[in-house]
C-alpha cells in the first residue's frame, strides 16, 4: 500500500484508492449515508435533535464527496491542503460525535416508550420498527465518528510531516 506520510503531496487521481488515511473517503461515503438513510426513512421526531442528526450527516456527506472528487481530480496540490484535510476531518469527527450522542439518547427514549407500551399491551408495530432503525442509525454513526477520527488523526499526521 502506498504512503503518503513521507513529506510528499498530497495523493491525487487513483492514487487516492490506495493511499493511507485517502482510502476511508469510500467508508466515510457509505457509512455516513447509511446515517442519512436510516434517520430519513423514520419519523423524525423529535425535530430539534434529530434535525441535527440530519443535518450532520448530509453535511458531511456532501463535504466527502466534494473533497473526494477535490482529490481524484488533483485541486488538493497546494501547500493548504494538508491542514485543510486535517481541518476538516476533525470538524466531521466533532459533528459526527455529538451527531451520535443526541441520536442514542433519542433511541434510549424510544426503546423506553416501547418497554412501556408493551407493559400496557398498546400496539407497538410502528414504534418498535423507528427503534431498531435508530439502533441501527446509532452504530452507524459511530462508526463514521470512528472513521473520521482515524482519518483526522492520519492526515494530522501527514500535515506535520510535510
Amino acid at each position: 500500500m502506498a504512503s503518503t506520510t513521507s513529506g510528499d503531496a498530497l495523493p491525487s487521481g487513483g492514487r487516492i484508492f490506495t493511499s493511507f488515511p485517502d482510502i476511508f473517503f469510500i467508508p466515510e461515503f457509505v457509512i455516513g449515508g447509511l446515517v442519512w438513510i436510516l434517520v430519513a426513512s423514520a419519523k423524525v421526531d423529535p425535530a430539534n435533535p434529530l434535525g441535527w442528526v440530519m443535518f450532520v450527516s448530509i453535511f458531511c456527506f456532501v463535504m466527502t464527496t466534494l473533497w473526494f472528487f477535490i482529490f481524484l481530480c488533483g485541486g488538493n496540490q497546494s501547500s493548504i491542503w494538508p491542514a485543510l484535510d486535517t481541518g476538516y476531518h476533525f470538524v466531521a469527527v466533532v459533528f459526527f460525535l455529538s451527531a451520535s450522542v443526541d441520536l442514542a439518547y433519542i433511541t434510549y427514549e424510544i426503546g423506553q416508550q416501547v418497554k412501556l407500551a408493551q407493559v400496557l399491551a398498546l400496539p407497538t408495530a410502528e414504534l418498535l420498527k423507528i427503534y431498531r432503525l435508530y439502533i441501527s442509525a446509532v452504530v452507524m454513526s459511530y462508526v463514521a465518528t470512528l472513521l473520521y477520527f482515524v482519518h483526522a488523526i492520519f492526515s494530522a499526521i501527514r500535515w506535520k510531516r510535510s
